[in-house]
């Protein structure tokens, strides 16, 4: 098939686009910079030059490529996130997820698209109540931390619009926590080098449950929702969800680093502020049950412990 991929050079991007080419598929890849066309290039696709803000600009991409599916890989989160203002660093990728995705889709309608598949995250939006693992069918949080609800805003925006979408196949993929190459747990990633430091510590008691998924694990179940997806939404995750007290110091004993250290609640909050704290204490994982049964697919790693390892 032909398929976009908007967010082509990104980290999921990079392991996404050579799958697809693998594949056989004609592959378009759109980046917002001209300095990044030879990487698309480099990956077998054909590169776009788009801002995703710009509907005229993502309108004759869309009408150049005439895709029959759409990839939305969109994000702006190059580099640490600062937990304390959570709001400002993700004031962009809120931008994409809401603007960006009301551009695509517009311009997928106009060209006929047959299926349209959107990034979105199982990491903390789900409530904080009930069971430890979620599946797709359960609430998201109705009452995030103040630093939160913009971000929250933005994700239920994407998947209410991709979903709604009745003149296509709109599927959204809830990725777990990114980890292997180009990722902030990665070779040289910004989280595993906080770790080493002992850097990042477990706040309360550790009771946030955090749902992993390897970047080329992701890719794959991104093809297999390109290829078949159905309507709806459905979490990439591996098989182990894991609380923060367990997934912490696993990983630190895997890197060689000391064993994190442990501070209350409340200093937690103050050090590091409410949205890191409710992270580390209290988010809910996810179940892999949906994908692993409707789009076919399985975790290559299916635990984090040796995936990370």
């Amino acid at each position: 098939m032909k398929v976009l991929v908007a967010g082509a050079t990104g980290a999921l991007g990079r392991q996404l686009v050579p799958q697809l080419t693998a594949r056989g598929h004609e592959v378009y890849g759109m980046t917002r910079t001209q300095s990044k066309v030879d990487a698309v290039r480099g990956m077998g696709a054909t590169p776009l030059v788009a801002d995703a803000l710009d509907p005229e600009a993502v309108g004759s991409a869309v009408a150049e490529s005439e895709p029959e599916v759409i990839v939305h890989q969109l994000t702006a989160l190059s580099g640490s996130i600062d937990l304390r203002h959570f709001d400002r660093d993700f004031a962009l990728t809120n931008r994409l997820r809401s603007e960006g995705t009301d551009h695509l889709l517009a311009a997928g309608r106009a060209v006929g698209i047959k299926r349209f598949v959107a990034q979105s995250y199982a990491g903390w939006p789900f409530a904080r109540t009930g069971g430890a693992v979620k599946s797709e069918d359960a609430p998201l949080d109705s009452d995030p931390p103040e630093g939160l609800r913009r971000a929250l805003a933005a994700i239920r925006h994407l998947e209410e619009a991709v979903t709604g979408a009745s003149w296509t196949e709109g599927v959204v993929l809830r990725y777990g926590g990114f980890y292997g190459p180009g990722t902030s747990l990665g070779p040289d990633g910004e989280h595993l080098e906080l770790i080493r430091k002992r850097g990042f510590p477990v706040v309360g008691g550790g009771q946030g449950v955090w749902s992993f998924v390897h970047i080329a694990d992701a890719a794959e179940a991104t093809v297999a929702a390109v290829e078949h997806g159905s309507r709806g939404i459905y979490n990439v995750v591996d098989d182990e969800p894991a609380p923060v007290a367990e997934w912490l110091p696993a990983v630190a004993e895997s890197v060689g680093a000391k064993r994190p250290r442990k501070v209350p609640r409340w200093l937690g909050r103050v050090l590091a502020g409410e949205v890191a704290t409710v992270m580390m204490t209290e988010v809910r994982g996810a179940s892999n049950e949906k994908a692993k049964r409707e789009l076919g697919w399985r975790p290559g790693h299916p635990s984090w412990r040796e995936g990370l390892a």
